[in-house]
């Protein structure tokens, strides 16, 4: 018996006055789906998501989800009105007893669930968003970049629980690591046509590449046959003109196949211009300490940043990331220690909150009023890296036409936000690029320049980022911030940095008998039993909070489920919370195995 589909999608066309952003479009989502949908910035894949969701109306075709069947959509801008907290927002709706879901959903995503509505940011009323949908569970998920604004901690909790869940989901994103691990079929947007493919995004660009060759195959065919079949028209048709006219027309025929083939949107054209160079010593930091009251964010570091040098800085949101940037930077004073910055440095700044740009301001005038970019005695020109350029030529480079250069900073997408900062730092000579979060809201091949960008770029980069495949070809030096004011400088990136703690945190023993195989161990002794790690130190300190919420919402779910109507008054509602129940007991239990475990190596150290 055939499979029904969760949701079907069939000949949808769509368009926003213009050029169509779908046409004749077929999709099915079956149970169990993971599905990665990608595309350009500008593609469709928020419109095509919010046309699954229901939200959006095509212009022609049908939407069938099954009766009985739930679909939820991740809002990028939730409407909270009417709702005094994030929590009562991201609750509502749900049944007697299953509050914990949310609060659980809330700890994962570091989500303050008592938070007043008017006083939240953008990142939390996405992050209210995630959780509503997670706790309502349904049966179809539609996450439109769900980690924007998540640490890599709530990252890889979300990162679990998809793994984990029976729902079905389709996923936007631009974080590679998050869509390697989660999905196992991919749906690609180029040029008004969706693609799919039964294999996860690990394969994507294998895929894209492949197709692109095959297209751009075609057209060169395609082009060869015109230009054989317009030498014959010019040089025959005279002499056949009756008995050949069905050539000439076929002759029409192909040169309109050929114009109607969309051409594919370019990448941005970005380049940096280092400048003139920085001294070899960028930044000497010694035993810095910085404390805002009673909670430290650096105790004694140090550090050494030379010319050419990658540096990122990672750790939970609320960390001290910025701050410490700040202290390297000479923007904020330390408690202690000293800062001492090379010489010639010229820094530019990419800001994650996009504070740089004025949502009332035109393109146009985000370009011109930079100090020393507009030419001299020319309000249509700009000077990027030395030389003269016309700001909607500029703005081409960075995929904008010329519509949008007179339009509104607000009317940008978040991408398009982005791309828009980034022909501002473009333009800009420096030799210490500061990148807070520049990953947010790119596509892929954006992404890729971006990196093509940096590994070319001829000064030193800081970089903040919770993008760990980013990290892992961007940095040849992480900063990891891993609370109670302890900051450690690892080499190389985020694999690199984990490999490195894997090491640090082998028992003592492994490493005496590493020494004894090499010949180079002490005189033979009785080896002593190791302490705890930093990292088990910190698991000890919380798994006590850990076991108590699980044993809440082990009674909770225990309560919801002695209702004796229950399955026969709402059979999924009990099948979920029986599957939710065994999951916790199971965690209960791993949890108490690990603090006895950790309890009795702390007691031996």
């Amino acid at each position: 018996m055939a499979q029904i589909p969760l949701l079907q999608l069939s000949d949808i066309s769509l368009t926003f006055g213009g050029d169509p952003v779908f046409h004749d479009l077929d999709l099915v989502v079956q149970a169990g789906d993971r599905v990665a949908l990608v595309g350009r910035n500008g593609s469709g894949k928020s419109t095509l998501m919010k046309v699954m969701a229901n939200l959006v109306e095509p212009d022609r075709g049908g939407r069938v989800v099954p009766a009985g069947t739930s679909v939820g959509y991740m809002e990028q801008d939730p409407d909270l009105s009417g709702f005094a907290t994030l929590g009562d927002f991201a609750s509502a709706g749900l049944g007697p007893g299953e509050e914990y879901l949310i609060e659980r959903a809330g700890e994962g995503l570091k989500l303050d669930l008592s938070r007043p509505v008017e006083t939240a940011s953008g990142g939390e009323r996405r992050r209210a968003a995630l959780a509503k949908m997670l706790a309502d569970g349904p049966d179809l998920m539609l996450l439109d970049e769900p980690t924007n604004h998540l640490d890599i901690e709530a990252i890889a909790w979300l990162e679990g629980e998809l793994k984990a869940t029976r729902a079905a989901y389709v996923l936007i994103s631009h974080d590679r690591a998050f869509l390697r691990a989660l999905t196992r079929a991919t749906l690609w947007i180029d040029r008004g046509q969706v693609r799919r493919q039964e294999r996860g995004f690990t394969d994507f660009e294998a895929w894209r590449d492949r197709i692109w060759d095959e297209e751009d195959q075609q057209r060169h065919k395609l082009d060869r046959k015109i230009k054989a079949e317009a030498r014959w028209a010019v040089e025959g048709i005279s002499a056949r003109r009756k008995r050949n006219m069905g050539r000439v027309r076929a002759l029409g025929d192909l040169r309109e196949e050929r114009a109607s083939q969309i051409k594919r949107q370019g990448t941005a054209a970005m380049a940096l211009d280092a400048g003139t160079k920085s001294g070899k010593k960028v930044i000497e930091a010694r035993d810095l300490s910085k404390s805002f009251g009673n909670t430290p964010i650096v105790q004694d570091f140090s550090i050494n940043i030379e010319r050419g040098d990658r540096v990122a800085f990672v750790g939970p949101n609320g960390a001290g990331k910025t701050t410490l940037l700040k202290l390297l930077l000479g923007e904020e004073t330390p408690d202690t220690g000293t800062v001492k910055l090379g010489t010639n440095l010229e820094i530019a700044v990419f800001d994650q909150a996009r504070a740089q740009l004025d949502p009332d301001a035109t393109l146009w005038d985000s370009l011109t009023d930079i100090p020393g970019m507009r030419v001299s005695g020319q309000s249509d020109q700009v000077m990027v890296r030395g030389t003269p350029r016309h700001v909607v030529s500029y703005l081409r480079d960075f995929l904008f036409d010329e519509r949008q250069a007179r339009a509104p900073v607000r009317s940008l997408s978040g991408g398009e936000k982005a791309r828009l900062l980034l022909a501002r730092l473009m333009a800009q000579p420096s030799n210490l690029l500061v990148l807070d979060e520049p990953t947010n809201d790119l596509d892929v091949e954006t992404l890729d320049l971006l990196q093509e960008l940096i590994d070319g770029f001829d000064g030193t980069v800081l970089l903040v980022s919770h993008d760990r495949d980013f990290l892992d070809r961007i940095a040849t030096l992480t900063v990891a911030l891993e609370g109670r004011g302890r900051a450690v400088v690892y080499a190389g990136g985020w694999t690199d940095m984990l490999a490195q703690r894997r090491e640090e945190e082998a028992p003592m023993e492994k490493q005496q008998a590493t020494k004894q195989k090499q010949g180079k161990a002490a005189p033979a002794k009785p080896a002593a039993k190791p302490g705890l790690s930093f990292t088990e130190k910190h698991r000890l300190d919380t798994l006590p909070a850990e076991i108590e919420r699980l044993e809440a919402e082990i009674g909770k779910l225990e309560e919801l489920l002695s209702d004796p109507e229950l399955f026969s008054r709402e059979p999924v509602k009990f099948k979920k919370a029986t599957e939710a129940l065994v999951q916790r007991q199971e965690k209960l239990a791993a949890s108490e195995e690990e603090w006895l475990a950790l309890e009795e190596k702390s007691d031996a150290g």
